[in-house]
């Protein structure tokens, strides 16, 4: 059985080498870009930042997680830290959320819930609580606005987090602490709110 960290660093290796693949086949190790000033929406860069999000955590789930677990090499577990395992999807999540925060860009992103098996995952605040309330009535968009924390002001998009596999309603349902034990695949189980600065 090989171990998490081991599978983490074949992993990163592998997508290094694809990176270092893709740019070399269309130059753009090469070719300097041109200096120009582009301007997004902040809707549009919160989708965007999103949307990898989605992606890491899906392809995580079901390309590291469940085919390890399903060819018995290696488990997820919630305290895959002390037993040398793999994280859930969610403390994936989670993690990767605490590693950008550290680094000093300002944006930062988190799952929440109104059912958290993790009181560190219930809404913080009004907007929060807000935002996973409509999600009962509008499962399809995200929940924006503006912030002040600590003293900076913030835009915030909250996205419905969807039960996607049989796995994540599988662990929710049967854990102990959670409040909510009757999860169906596509339902809403949560949120994830992103904060980027606005200066």
């Amino acid at each position: 059985m090989i171990s998490s960290k081991q599978l983490m660093s074949g992993t990163l290796s592998l997508a290094l080498v694809f990176v270092g693949v893709s740019l070399s086949r269309t130059g753009a190790a090469t070719t300097p870009t041109p200096s120009v000033g582009v301007s997004l929406p902040i809707e549009t860069v919160a989708d965007y930042i999103h949307a990898v999000i989605e992606a890491d955590r899906d392809v995580y789930t079901r390309h590291v997680v469940e085919r390890m677990q399903s060819k018995g090499i290696v488990v997820a577990s919630e305290n895959w830290a002390e037993k040398n395992t793999l994280p859930l999807p969610a403390q994936f999540l989670l993690e990767s959320g605490r590693l950008i925060a550290k680094k000093g860009i300002g944006i930062r992103y988190r799952l929440i819930s109104l059912w958290p098996i993790n009181k560190q995952n219930a809404a913080a605040t009004e907007f929060e609580e807000t935002g996973l309330g409509t999600f009962i009535t509008q499962p399809n968009r995200p929940y924006v606005g503006f912030a002040e924390i600590g003293g900076g002001r913030y835009f915030q998009a909250i996205y419905p987090d969807l039960a996607v596999t049989q796995a994540c309603i599988g662990c929710h349902n049967a854990h102990p602490n959670s409040p909510k034990r009757d999860f169906k695949l596509n339902e809403v189980m949560g949120g994830i709110v992103i904060s980027i600065p606005l200066g």
